[in-house]
C-alpha cells in the first residue's frame, strides 16, 4: 500500500456537484501523492448521489460521518481519521486555489508545520467580502503580524495546511466555527514550530449561503487573538 503524503479534507453541507468538479480539478492539478477525505453532517447530504463518479479515480475519496453538526466538528473528525503527514483543509468551494496545494506541501517539506494560504501578502487578494467582515479579518490579521511574533499576515483564513506533528501535539479547544485555525497557528508559534506562507485568492461566494457566523465567532477568535499576543509580550510558552 502506498503511503499517501497529503489529505484534503473538504467540510460538506449539500455541497455534491461542486465537490465532484473540485475532486475533477484535483486530479487534473496535484502531483503530491494525496487522498479526500469528505466530511459530511446528515446522510441525505447530496454527496451521495454522486459517489459512484468517484470510482473512476485513482486515488482515495473517504466519506466521513460528523458525529455532531458544523464545520468544527466535520474538520476534527478528518483529522481524527486521517493518518497521513500533512493536511489542507479546503473549502468546497473553492475553484481558485487548486494549484497552490502541491506548492503548499513542498512548503511543509522543507519544514513548515503550517502553511497559510493568504490573501494579504504579494499576489493574493479577497474580492466582494462584506464591509464588516472585511474590517474585521484585515484589522485582525494586520494587527497580530505587526504586534505579535506570528510571521504571516493573514491569520484568519481557514484554508491552510497542518503537520500531522502539529496535529498530534495540540489538543484542539476551540468551540465553534473555523477559530480552531486561528487556534492552530498561535499554538504552533507558542510551540516554536515553523510557520510560512504563499499567496491565495478569495472571493465571496456568489451562490448559496456562507457559514461564516461573525458576531457568533468572534469571542472565539478574540480568545487566540489574544493568545498569539500573549506568546509574544508575556513569553507564555506552555499550552
Amino acid at each position: 500500500m502506498n503511503f499517501t503524503k497529503l489529505e484534503i479534507i473538504i467540510p460538506v453541507f449539500n455541497e455534491g456537484e461542486k465537490v465532484l468538479n473540485l475532486i475533477e480539478k484535483f486530479n487534473q492539478n496535484i502531483k503530491t501523492n494525496f487522498k479526500v477525505l469528505i466530511c459530511y453532517d446528515l446522510d441525505t447530504d447530496d454527496i451521495f448521489n454522486y459517489t459512484d463518479e468517484f470510482k473512476k479515480y485513482s486515488f482515495e475519496i473517504n466519506l466521513i460521518k460528523n458525529p455532531l453538526r458544523g464545520p468544527l466538528s466535520a474538520i476534527k473528525e478528518g483529522f481524527k481519521k486521517g493518518n497521513s503527514e500533512a493536511v489542507i483543509v479546503y473549502p468546497a468551494d473553492d475553484f481558485l486555489n487548486y494549484k497552490l496545494l502541491d506548492k503548499m506541501y513542498e512548503k511543509f517539506i522543507d519544514g513548515s508545520d503550517v502553511v497559510v494560504a493568504s490573501r494579504f501578502i504579494k499576489g493574493g487578494s479577497m474580492k466582494n467580502c462584506p464591509l464588516l467582515k472585511s474590517f474585521l479579518v484585515r484589522i485582525a490579521s494586520y494587527s497580530l503580524y505587526l504586534f505579535s511574533s506570528i510571521p504571516v499576515r493573514d491569520a484568519s483564513n481557514g484554508f491552510r495546511l497542518f503537520s500531522r506533528k502539529l496535529l498530534n501535539t495540540v489538543n484542539i479547544e476551540s468551540k465553534v466555527g473555523f477559530a480552531y485555525s486561528l487556534e492552530l497557528l498561535v499554538k504552533c508559534e507558542r510551540l516554536k514550530y515553523k510557520i510560512d506562507e504563499v499567496p491565495a485568492l478569495w472571493e465571496e461566494r456568489s451562490e448559496g449561503e456562507s457559514r461564516f457566523k461573525i458576531l457568533k465567532w468572534l469571542p472565539q477568535y478574540l480568545k487566540w487573538y489574544i493568545y498569539g499576543l500573549q506568546t509574544s509580550w508575556i513569553g507564555k510558552k506552555e499550552l
